[in-house]
């Protein structure tokens, strides 16, 4: 067997370990979606009133758990940011990241044009039991029909709104 053969199957190994890790970790932190949260309405740092519910009938809604202190949020929020300037359907909830100035002060320092609901304290993170952040969600017609944790691509968040319409 040539040394190419057997590097490409290595790699196929690889990839199927790092696909199946993945998978598992998800499925581990994954979000649940409180008994009571249809009727719920929220206010955005804008001061506009949402309902997740309402957000989430016509197209699907992409929920974004983050926090300014995150390491990792700091690669994904830039998408998120740039979906967002898209026109596409998407909410942010900054988990224990301070009072709404000092989140404010930290989206225009960045530049970021988020819809942001402010939770200061998780309490909106720990009825969805969202533990890490960032944690994707995506709703559609008022059901969690995806969610994801960790580093998210782009083109991740978007073909995970493109496949939930379905």
């Amino acid at each position: 067997m040539s040394r190419l053969t057997r590097w490409g199957k290595e790699l196929v190994v690889l990839l199927l370990l790092v696909a199946v890790a993945s998978f598992a970790m998800d499925w581990l932190r994954r979000p649940q979606a409180p008994t009571q949260w249809p009727d719920a309405a929220w206010q955005t740092l804008a001061g506009k009133t949402v309902s997740w519910q309402e957000m989430s009938q016509e197209k699907p809604l992409l929920i974004y758990f983050w926090a300014t202190w995150c390491g990792v949020c700091k690669f994904t929020t830039p998408s998120v940011n740039q979906l967002v300037q898209e026109g596409e359907n998407v909410l942010t909830v900054a988990l224990r990241s301070g009072e709404p100035a000092q989140v404010e002060t930290w989206l225009r320092k960045k530049g970021y044009l988020l819809p942001v609901i402010n939770d200061p304290q998780g309490q909106l993170s720990a009825q969805w039991q969202v533990n890490v952040t960032p944690t994707v969600i995506i709703l559609y017609q008022g059901q969690m029909v995806q969610h994801t944790s960790g580093w998210t691509s782009y083109w991740g968040m978007k073909l995970r709104l493109w496949l939930a319409s379905f």
